[in-house]
């Protein structure tokens, strides 16, 4: 733990954290947040001991090992806030180890309420609202929470750092939440800042702040043309598809098949993370679809990380 400044708040503050995950709703939000507050950095888990390189970077020829990723803190005023922002999703038990390093800076600053972020994955279009939910370690936050319009959270499991958090903080008794904004099932691995606005649109009523998430619009602005071509691509094909032989998509109205296309898609992404031999049907599938160089450079990661 790195300690680079004395830091001392009016009150108790609250804390936003958020490693990655899906779409990278958690990070997106919370970056923006700590770049549109006036924030300071004032501390720093050393991530070296947690960090075991398994590649090495190349750049004009010359190797070298990749960067050690960071996890830093940053304080706010006016709300006494503690921005913590981590670029390294660790599992087992490291990752128990850095939230606990975490909550233990924490103890020394009487923090009481933490808010994590992340994704909700659902079978929707781009084109829809993202809506917001919320799940929390205890009844009275839930409650205080869903005052401001926010839905609790159905049934399920959050994956990763952002959801066990919620956990340990309670092992210790300090009230924590975790927002999720939903995402398209097809685009876990895409950024999806749409998600982000809505989450950073929470945090303003939470705390009686304004925010100007123009800039986040722009990114929004920016996906959606991504997402906009994968789908027309698809659609080009609608017309010639023959329902019988594509058993899965028999029944889906038109205007849905781009959805089910591209979930499939990133079925056979997950399966060919373990599997080498998915690999070739999803060439084929991209190849199909003309979608192949808008997802080159994911489906070649799937081969460096097999080595």
């Amino acid at each position: 733990m790195k300690m680079f400044e004395e830091i001392k708040f009016d009150t108790v503050p609250t804390v936003l954290a958020a490693w990655p995950g899906m779409g990278n709703v958690g990070l997106i939000t919370v970056d923006y947040l700590r770049r549109k507050l006036e924030t300071a950095m004032f501390a720093e888990i050393d991530m070296s001991p947690f960090f075991i390189p398994d590649s090495i970077v190349v750049k004009d020829g010359i190797a070298q090992l990749p960067e050690i990723p960071t996890s830093v803190f940053y304080a706010a005023h006016n709300p006494d806030l503690i921005i913590f922002e981590s670029n390294a999703q660790i599992s087992g038990r490291e990752g128990i180890m850095v939230i606990k390093m975490l909550l233990d800076v924490l103890r020394q600053f009487s923090v009481s309420q933490i808010y994590t972020f992340a994704a909700f994955a659902q079978p929707m279009s781009h084109a829809q609202e993202s809506v917001t939910f919320v799940t929390c370690n205890s009844q009275h936050m839930l409650d205080s929470v869903k005052n401001h319009g926010v839905i609790p959270m159905p049934d399920g499991y959050i994956a990763g750092l952002n959801g066990l958090l919620l956990g340990v903080a309670a092992s210790r008794r300090i009230d924590a939440a975790c927002l999720l904004g939903t995402i398209p099932s097809y685009a876990t691995n895409l950024n999806y800042p749409k998600a982000s606005v809505e989450l950073v649109k929470v945090i303003t009523k939470l705390f009686g702040i304004e925010i100007d998430v123009s800039d986040l619009q722009e990114g929004i602005e920016a996906m959606d043309q991504q997402f906009d071509m994968i789908e027309e691509r698809i659609k080009e094909f609608i017309p010639s598809l023959n329902r019988e032989e594509e058993q899965d998509i028999a029944e889906v109205e038109d205007e849905q098949v781009p959805r089910v296309i591209m979930d499939r898609i990133e079925q056979l992404f997950s399966e060919a993370a373990t599997n080498r031999e998915k690999a070739t049907e999803l060439k084929n599938e991209l190849d199909r679809w003309k979608l192949f160089e808008l997802y080159e450079n994911r489906f070649l990661d799937l081969f460096k990380e097999k080595k």
